[in-house]
């Protein structure tokens, strides 16, 4: 057996998330760039290349892309062959804090979401989700999700009867809806099948896969293909200023479900797709 330590993980979280809150990740930025020379609309150019000179800016800088710098996410494959000696939570959130503070990030979590709404001053706690896979080593996939794009998301109980069409529809109209407000180009997450949270969870997932991959079932590569192009005729554009670009991507994650049932969930997520993986 394997033996992983807390400060292992906690120094391994930290370097991520400062990481992916100055730099945007390769396939982002180079589907900027290919959306910039297609982009039809001259405000939509105007605001694709500040995008851009913002991604510049936040990496050589080491700068925030984005003012609201997120609530920490942590998807973490934990070997069945190793150990973790110690809290793992602790670790994690140990990890998000130093970040948070060192970086100069802002801190955004609130420990009550209703009635005292105190800000916990350190950006903690983080939101974990956990699997066992085999091997003795450990994956982390993090990502800072801002909430001008997490409040536009959405999920629907469809009924099998629905079909592709329905899928297409919900999809289309959430991001319709959304208008401007989740700061366009977006990247979409779509979870399909499962739970009502299970649906959640594939879409959160979808959301931060990367741009221009494709799934690889051809069936919903092709329901990936639709809905980009559909979503790109609403005419958003980016920031909102019209253009064929209002999505650079939409990625689809499906899964078993009951034969009553059609959950989809939609996660939408900004141009500044703040997200980073590494491994101990």
């Amino acid at each position: 057996m394997r033996t992983i330590s807390e400060n292992q993980i906690s120094e391994l979280v930290a370097s991520l998330f400062l990481s992916c809150a100055y730099c945007v990740t390769d396939d982002v930025s180079n589907a900027v760039e290919a959306a910039l020379i297609s982009e039809e609309s001259p405000a939509g150019k105007a605001a694709l290349a500040q995008i851009l000179e913002n991604h510049k800016i936040a990496r050589e800088q080491h700068l925030p892309i984005c003012q609201d710098t997120g609530m920490a996410v942590v998807f973490a494959k934990v070997g069945c062959g190793c150990v973790i000696d110690g809290d793992f939570a602790a670790a994690v959130n140990a990890g998000v804090r130093r970040a948070y503070s060192e970086g100069y990030l802002r801190k955004s979590v609130v420990a009550d979401p209703l009635f005292e709404r105190r800000n916990t001053k350190d950006n903690t706690p983080t939101i974990i989700h956990l699997e066992l896979v085999p091997g003795d080593g450990l994956e982390l996939t993090v990502t800072a999700k801002g909430f001008g794009s997490e409040n536009m998301s959405a999920i629907k109980m469809l009924s099998p009867s629905d079909g592709v069409g329905g899928v297409i529809d919900f999809v289309v109209d959430t991001v319709g809806k959304a208008g401007p407000n989740p700061c366009p180009p977006v990247i979409v997450g779509v979870g399909i099948g499962g739970t009502m949270e299970y649906a959640a969870l594939l879409a959160k997932q979808a959301a931060i896969r990367n741009v221009g991959s494709r799934n690889e079932d051809e069936r919903y590569a092709k329901l990936e293909d639709e809905l980009l192009r559909r979503i790109n005729c609403l005419g958003i554009g980016p920031a909102g200023t019209g253009g064929r670009t209002t999505a650079l991507g939409v990625n689809v994650l499906f899964a078993p479900t009951h034969i009553a049932g059609l959950p989809v969930a939609v996660n939408i997520c900004c141009h500044a797709a703040r997200h980073a993986k590494g491994s101990i």
